[in-house]
């Protein structure tokens, strides 16, 4: 299958050069499949700028170009499309949705927006729910793949995903995307901003709506969706080596949903705030590099069901996170620096599911403390060969201290043409809020714990035409929560709550689990207009608890994933791409005797610019009309096409 689909597209790719000439081609567009990181600046990995080819661990990175050619609406579909990332969703657009890097669970990913963290503390086991998380006004992704803990925090075991707003770079800018298609949906986008003298500002809005499909996969109904949203940023500097700076983002969510196994008319709201105020103080001729900032998440969510009048309300929760922290860079030389910090958070949590049997029940709540300080040194020690080392320690009120480090190399050769990179790091997680303090939470959990390292080679080939990359990694945790279901009549003691009444199920550490795999990334200039990208992704993701599941596969982790694309740009500025993506079967319980099949989805894509200001754009997503699920009996979008227009002022 997978060599069908890098074939098939393959000759797209040669069909559509068929006609081109060669003295009067474009640059071909970037894709997201292959985004080159061999070249440029990444900030996640080191939080601080730093090439890439210093880094040893493996990043994405997705600039504006690419963001703008993939024509994503909803984040998720854009991070899929990139090495390691695999994503299940309760039907569309807005559901439930949960991202795996490298076969991590998805409360093992960072997630930030500008710097800030938004894992949900009331959320399930804490992971943050992409379902709401849109493209937005959005001028770059960089997703760092394997364990980070060090630099970012007890829960980027998986890998980290940094979304960064849009900054103003003239004195006055606007922009406008809108477009429309498929089951009713349409999104509008427009920001405005400037920068001038010492001021620079911007705000964006966005709103978001679909009919969409049935969530529940043999359903009738359609289950839409609508999301607003608005970002605004300011920067102040009061000197050349002093700043204030203040940002925020807010969306507003409603999603429609079906119960288990059935149509219904419910649906859930999730309200969303992400703040952040900074001072940034530049020392020593802009050596040193010191940051003090505070910022704010508030997660808001509830579902209803009209159907029950006594209490419509089926679900009920909040999170808020209150985080200081201080971050210093300091250039020691040209080839030595060092990054170090401190951080203060204050997490809390409310949640409660009320029924028609408990119409008011009282909420679970929980509240954590976590202090926690990290430094890492980088530099080269011999030529082209950078070495980098960190440590940090966490001190949780209810778990105490606990000290993690990382490793990494990266050793560039012959120019810069060829990186091996190489990392270790820790993992330790403290159980979630959600996991100790709600109606199935356990106070007996103990933390996770993990080692990861991985290996690769990137290179350069026909004068920087192609540039090629595998990498090989391995992880091994201990002590992983799982939901642990009740039966009927059940004697284990954790199987009824504070108050003796019986409860579903409860969360436990039952879970030792080792994942392996490999990464292959590759990208082709074949001429001047057509670009060839690709990348394959093998995970060997299993429970290694001793007993009956033992070598059995996690669940819902694809073994097998790959996405390919040919991008081609015609003497007449009209960009065209054909884009497939890949998803080998997973298994949707943890006996591993339900299987959700394979599949693969292709799209097609084009743009042709009317002017230095106006651009047409237009797609159709799933053009084979696929037939899919990422779990079982829930939903994914047919075949569909989409018209829009882009103005940049």
């Amino acid at each position: 299958m997978i060599r069908t689909l890098l074939a098939t597209t393959c000759l797209a790719s040669l069909a559509l050069a068929t006609g081109a000439h060669a003295d009067d081609q474009q640059a071909a567009a970037p894709d997201v499949a292959a985004a080159n990181t061999l070249d440029g600046v990444v900030v996640t990995a080191t939080r601080s700028p730093q090439r890439t080819d210093k880094i040893g661990s493996m990043v994405t990175v997705l600039d504006a170009a690419a963001i703008r050619a993939s024509q994503a609406l909803v984040t998720v579909d854009l991070l899929a499309q990139t090495p390691g990332v695999s994503f299940t969703r309760n039907g569309g657009p807005g559901a439930s949705t949960t991202v795996n890097i490298r076969g991590a669970e998805g409360q093992h990913t960072v997630v930030l927006i500008d710097g800030v963290k938004l894992n949900d503390p009331s959320s399930t086991q804490g992971g943050f729910n992409f379902g709401n998380l849109l493209i937005g006004d959005t001028a770059r992704i960089e997703v760092l793949r394997g364990a980070q803990s060090t630099l970012w925090g007890s829960q980027a075991i998986g890998g980290v995903v940094n979304i960064i707003t849009a900054e103003p770079t003239q004195p006055l800018e606007a922009s406008i995307d809108a477009e429309g298609g498929a089951r009713a949906t349409a999104s509008l986008r427009a920001g405005l901003g400037g920068k001038v003298d010492k001021l620079s500002w911007r705000i964006a809005g966005a709103y978001y709506t679909t009919d969409g499909f049935s969530a529940y996969a043999p359903g009738k109904e359609d289950d839409g969706y609508q999301n607003t949203g608005a970002s605004g940023r300011v920067r102040y500097d009061l000197s050349d080596a002093v700043s204030v700076e203040a940002r925020a983002v807010y969306s507003e969510g409603k999603v429609d949903i079906d119960g288990f196994g059935v149509d219904s008319a419910e649906y859930s709201k999730t309200k969303e705030l992400v703040t952040y105020a900074g001072l940034n103080v530049a020392l020593l001729d802009g050596r040193l590099k010191n940051r003090l900032a505070f910022a704010y998440t508030d997660t808001d969510r509830g579902s209803f069901n009209p159907a029950q009048a006594v209490t419509p309300r089926t679900f009920d929760a909040a999170g808020q996170n209150q985080r200081w922290e201080y971050q210093g860079s300091f250039a020691i030389t040209d080839t030595w620096s060092a990054v170090f910090g401190a951080e203060s958070e204050k997490a809390k949590m409310r949640t409660r599911s009320p029924s028609s049997f408990t119409p008011n029940p009282a909420f679970g709540r929980g509240k954590a403390d976590i202090n926690g300080v990290y430094a890492q040194l980088q530099g080269e020690v011999v030529k082209g060969l950078t070495l980098t080392a960190g440590l940090r320690h966490d001190d949780h009120d209810t778990y105490g201290g606990k000290t993690l480090g990382q490793l990494a190399a990266a050793w560039a050769l012959n120019d810069g043409s060829t990186v091996l990179r190489a990392s270790f790091g820790q993992g330790f997680r403290a159980p979630g809020l959600f996991e100790l303090y709600s109606e199935f939470g356990n106070l007996q959990l103990e933390p996770e714990k993990f080692d990861s390292w991985e290996a690769g080679v990137e290179q350069k080939l026909i004068g920087g035409r192609a540039v090629v990359s595998a990498t090989y990694f391995n992880r091994q945790a201990d002590n992983e929560i799982r939901f642990f279901s009740c039966s009927t009549g059940s004697t284990d003691p954790l199987c009824r709550g504070p108050n003796g009444a019986p409860r579903f199920g409860y969360y436990d550490n039952v879970f030792k689990t080792k994942t392996q795999g490999v990464e292959l990334i590759g990208s082709l200039k074949v001429t001047d207009a057509l670009s060839l990208q690709g990348n394959y992704s093998w995970t060997d993701a299993e429970n290694a608890t001793p007993g009956a599941q033992k070598g059995k596969k996690l669940v819902r982790r694809p073994e097998t994933m790959a996405n390919a694309s040919a991008t081609y740009v015609w003497p007449i500025g009209l960009t065209t791409t054909v884009a497939a993506r890949h998803v080998g079967k997973t298994f949707d319980n943890a006996a591993n005797t339900t299987v959700v099949k394979a599949y693969t989805v292709v799209d097609l894509r084009a743009s042709y610019p009317i002017n230095d200001t106006l651009e047409m754009f237009g797609r159709v997503e799933n053009a084979t009309d696929e037939v899919y699920q990422t779990i079982r009996n829930y939903g994914s979008p047919g075949r569909g096409a989409f018209v829009g227009l882009r103005a940049r002022f």
